[in-house]
């Protein structure tokens, strides 16, 4: 770590150290018998504080996924649910601004889809505010559509009074300038954030016009669909860290809600290369390997990794590709995987491949 990256995570910890202590006191405050005007004073320093916390915490989070990419923690999600939350966040903040907030929820009420769910609300927290903050009269609508398909649960989310949906890398300094000048730097962290969770979980963004002066802006991506009844499914002898590699943001949330489901724990690459050099640190029991993969593929990740020396070089690699025919299997079997998991992947398949190739490692181990 370098000397300024030291003292910006010393600063950042100090920070939020400090405030927690300041809404302590507050706290301690608010028990005492004071009179009307310093309850109001208390209650205000307790707000600031709290404000600097979800400010500095939102920071921090854009500068990660900046530098780090985004990170994403799938559950179970009732998409309705996520509605009300919404509802619940920001009708004070619309009702203080002067501004009629109107949220709805269009799908079937029970609808669930594996997903990140603060990840999710930050996509409507981006747009919302946004459109709370510019909006000096008259109202805000945000909305979700969920849609059951093949695929998935594909969910369009609208936002009228958010303003001009997709930035351009040239301009986004210039417009996250312009919001935080107009609306402060929460809105326009927000802001950002929202367009960079949508762009990375590959979804899309546009604006559609209306016949008022406010535009909306719509996004849209696909979710899997929740696997019912496979918790119920047998679990491996023991837990395992894998490595779930894919260029697809969908199919590692599904791959990973899966491996959680079973009690393992995860970590992804995006890439053939990102997965040999995560192997290379030799924490992974087992390695999930997409196919087809910019950079590098899969086929070729895997030789890299039979070729590193040492323990490294023998961990389980699954491959997980749409192109399972026996030919196929063969070619990826010979170029030193331990199975094949066919797309898109079913719970009991997936099970079996973990239990397979964790039994053998544990026998190659013990030998």
């Amino acid at each position: 770590m370098s000397l300024p990256e030291f003292f910006f995570e010393r600063v950042t910890a100090d920070i939020r150290e400090r405030m927690d202590g300041v809404l302590a006191l507050t706290e301690q405050l608010v028990r005492q018998r004071l009179s009307p005007d310093a309850q109001a004073c208390v209650s205000g320093v307790a707000e600031a504080a709290e404000g600097v916390r979800r400010l500095l915490d939102a920071a921090l989070d854009l500068r990660a996924v900046t530098t780090e990419g985004l990170t994403i923690a799938p559950t179970p999600l009732q998409l309705r649910e996520l509605v009300d939350e919404v509802q619940a966040r920001w009708q004070p903040a619309a009702a203080m601004s002067g501004v009629t907030l109107l949220v709805s929820y269009d799908g079937d009420p029970e609808a669930r889809a594996m997903g990140d769910g603060p990840r999710l609300q930050q996509i409507f927290d981006g747009f919302v505010g946004e459109a709370v903050a510019g909006m000096r009269r008259g109202g805000v609508e945000a909305s979700l559509r969920a849609v059951t398909c093949a695929e998935g649960v594909r969910l369009e989310g609208r936002v009228r009074g958010a303003r001009d949906a997709a930035w351009s890398a040239k301009d986004m300094e210039a417009r996250v300038r312009d919001l935080d000048s107009r609306f402060g730097l929460d809105v326009a962290i927000g802001a950002m954030m929202a367009r960079r969770i949508v762009r990375d979980l590959g979804g899309t963004l546009r604006d559609e016009g209306n016949a008022g002066a406010a535009e909306t802006v719509v996004f849209e991506f696909l979710l899997p669909a929740v696997v019912e009844g496979a918790v119920e499914a047998e679990e491996p002898e023991r837990s395992a860290h894998v490595l779930v590699v894919d260029d697809n943001a969908t199919n590692r949330m599904v791959a990973q809600a899966l491996c959680e489901m079973f009690d393992c724990t995860c970590e992804s690459a995006n890439d053939g290369a990102e997965a040999v050099e995560f192997a290379k640190g030799g924490r992974f029991d087992l390695i999930l390997m997409d196919i087809k993969m910019p950079v590098m593929d899969g086929v070729a990740a895997t030789r890299a990794i039979r070729a590193l020396p040492g323990p490294v070089s023998r961990v389980p690699i699954i491959a997980l590709t749409a192109n399972a025919e026996p030919e196929d299997a063969e070619g990826y079997l010979a170029a030193g995987m331990n199975g094949v998991v066919e797309k898109p992947m079913k719970p009991e398949h997936l099970l079996a491949a973990l239990q397979h190739a964790l039994g053998e490692d544990q026998e190659a181990a013990a030998a």
